[in-house]
């Protein structure tokens, strides 16, 4: 049977539009957006049957696309519609950073944060140049390393900092492991980088480590 021969009050699309998008499951928004299932199956029979091969919808987001294309009734167009779906959720995230006005969220922030670095397979170290209004100039990622770590230059920074006239920054770096606590050597690195641009009068306003899920503040412990 498929959704349409289904009571209007069960179908994905109707229910949405009667109760608002968080009222149905994942399986039924992943339905919605799909459209249309394959011959045999409807579009939620699809959609449980990509969240039980991928065990949700991380891990569905994150596959290949051969490993997608693979499955009954998902191939490239599907595998492109998604992608582009993706990205723009990633790009509506970046907007949600204040454009002007000044940066008073620590959870906007955080949540940008870990929409760009949780899910890398290798470390990557960024940073937030904010104006002395603490309103963002720019999101930039600054060096990329292994799974082991990255290899962080403060003068580089201090560079950067001054090219573009920044009052302040905030830092931020992912563990791949997905766990957030911080090693020494991520301690050694936020110091010798706050002491560096102490001297060109750039303060630094936090240092994130992302991790799977959770995300540790510096400045919240204590460490700034």
């Amino acid at each position: 049977m498929g959704i349409r021969d289904w009571p209007k009050n069960e179908r994905p699309r109707e229910r949405l539009l009667a109760h608002g998008a968080e009222a149905v499951s994942e399986a039924e928004l992943l339905a919605c957006w799909l459209g249309s299932g394959s011959r045999g199956s409807s579009a939620i029979d699809l959609a449980r049957s990509l969240l039980s091969r991928f065990g949700g919808l991380r891990g569905l987001f994150h596959a290949s696309k051969d490993e997608l294309c693979e499955q009954q009734g998902f191939g490239p167009a599907r595998y492109v519609q998604m992608q582009a779906w993706l990205e723009l959720s990633r790009r509506y995230l970046a907007e949600t950073l204040p454009r002007g006005p000044e940066l008073t969220s620590p959870g906007a922030t955080s949540r940008f944060l870990q929409a760009k670095l949780r899910d890398l397979d290798h470390e990557l170290f960024c940073a937030l140049f904010l104006d002395n209004r603490h309103r963002v100039i720019r999101f930039q990622p600054l060096f990329r390393g292994t799974i082991d770590g990255a290899s962080v230059h403060p003068r580089d920074v201090v560079k950067q900092a001054l090219a573009l006239n920044a009052a302040a920054m905030i830092l931020a770096h992912n563990h791949p492991s997905g766990v957030a606590e911080p090693s020494q050597a991520d301690h050694l690195i936020t110091r010798r980088l706050r002491d560096a641009l102490a001297l060109v009068d750039i303060r630094v306003l936090d240092h994130l480590v992302v991790g799977d899920g959770t995300c540790f503040s510096f400045a919240e412990q204590g460490f700034l």
